[in-house]
């Protein structure tokens, strides 16, 4: 697998907002170019006029679903602020199933409906299934080649100056995000070099063979290990709702992620001992969504405090956009690992 990422992180940024904006160097009287636009807008391809079968409840079209040992290592460090949701609709009646699977799309196998907060969403044996993963804050980034920074939505542990990730070399580092693109090549799924070369020219998908991956987790081999499914749908009235919406808060994210990090592999059983210590794993230390900065300097990792601080940055900035060497401030300054740059890679 060969991928030139230099300049690019087209999977760990919703680069939606550059389309938008008019940056979008396709060209439209291409019927092919026009359909990856118009995918890349709308990454599930749900029809505005129709019901919505089997896709995310969010919008993010790059989600990066963690298995259960690494949300338990991202809470055992503190960075359990780094962590967010996804619930999906649940599929149509007569519609076949399909696997879970690693590309954003997919949803539980056999899905059943569990009605929450007016949304049918997927279950599994009466259980709302869900997937853990890396929440996206907006920072100011300028992929592609660009020259002034946008905010975007951005994985919480891309430095927005090099566009490198700060836990590349970590323990942390999550295996979907290691084995990407090779999980979508292998499941025949488009990726998102090819979105990104197709979008913005260039050459990002140098070598497009893939193995037989390990860690892919599909159907049943996914429960519990990265599929996970919550024992109390009434537990999660409200924040399905606000995951919807993008406004979930630590506490609306502690009680499913608390149950991610109870589950057992292969199975539906919760740990109660490892639920009730994960959850206060991630409720301790203070600092909520949109608190007081004050509040949050207890906590063991830079991640919250620095994720809270782009939040307010992004809301008070205006039309202003800082440069991404801003991070240094609110991220590194912080405790945030740095990144070596571009020099000396091929």
């Amino acid at each position: 697998m060969e991928v030139n990422c230099e300049g690019c992180a087209g999977c760990c940024i919703d680069w939606r907002g550059l389309l938008e904006d008019g940056a979008d160097a396709g060209d439209d009287s291409d019927e092919e170019s026009a359909r990856r636009h118009r995918r890349r807008r709308a990454p599930f391809g749900s029809d505005e006029k129709t019901t919505p079968s089997r896709e995310p409840l969010d919008g993010d079209p790059s989600f990066v679903p963690l298995t259960r040992d690494e949300v338990r290592a991202f809470l055992e460090v503190g960075a359990g602020d780094a962590l967010t949701l996804r619930f999906w609709h649940a599929r149509d009646e007569g519609e076949e199933p399909r696997s879970s699977g690693a590309s954003s799309g997919d949803s539980p196998r056999g899905s059943e409906g569990v009605e929450i907060d007016g949304h049918s969403v997927a279950a599994v044996a009466g259980r709302p299934a869900f997937f853990v993963g890396l929440r996206k804050p907006p920072k100011p980034v300028a992929p592609f080649g660009r020259e002034e920074p946008t905010w975007l939505p951005t994985c919480v542990f891309l430095d927005p100056t090099t566009l490198q990730c700060r836990i590349h070399d970590d323990d942390l580092y999550p295996d979907e995000c290691s084995a990407y693109p090779e999980y979508n090549l292998a499941l025949e799924q488009e990726t998102e070099c090819e979105r990104v070369e197709d979008a913005f020219g260039g050459d990002r998908l140098l070598e497009a063979g893939h193995g037989d991956p390990d860690g892919l987790l599909l159907g049943s081999q996914a429960i519990g290990a990265k599929l996970f499914c919550h024992p109390r749908p009434a537990d999660l009235e409200g924040v399905v709702e606000r995951a919807a919406a993008g406004e979930l808060s630590k506490r609306d994210r502690a009680e499913p992620v608390a149950v991610a990090a109870a589950s057992s592999p292969g199975t539906l059983a919760i740990s109660e001992h490892h639920y009730e210590r994960a959850k206060e794993r991630l409720l301790e230390g203070g600092g909520d969504d949109g608190g007081d900065e004050s509040t949050a300097m207890d906590d063991e990792s830079w991640v919250g405090p620095a994720i809270r601080d782009w939040q307010r940055r992004c809301r008070e900035a205006g039309e202003e956009i800082p440069a991404p060497e801003v991070a240094d401030a609110v991220e590194v300054d912080r405790g945030a690992p740095e990144t070596p740059g571009w020099d000396g890679f091929e």
